[in-house]
């Protein structure tokens, strides 16, 4: 099975799709997630993501959990 891959906007380069590097998966007090990372460039990005993504995610070494776990 092919790994899971967090794709958000780049703010800086505007380009969308691109994949994310070093993802940290926060959840807030109200049960939402929001992932956040670097793209190949260096660029800062954010992006939410629903329950299943971020387990499959966390499970499958793609990203590492935050805060709120």
């Amino acid at each position: 099975m092919a790994k899971t891959k967090i794709t958000a906007y780049d703010m800086k380069t505007k380009q969308k799709g691109v994949e994310m590097l070093k993802a940290v998966i926060d959840k807030t007090e109200k049960g939402q997630y929001f992932c956040k990372g670097e793209s190949a460039a260096g660029n800062k990005m954010c992006v939410a993501m629903g329950k299943v993504k971020a387990e499959e995610a966390i499970k499958e070494g793609v990203a590492k959990k935050g805060k709120g776990w």
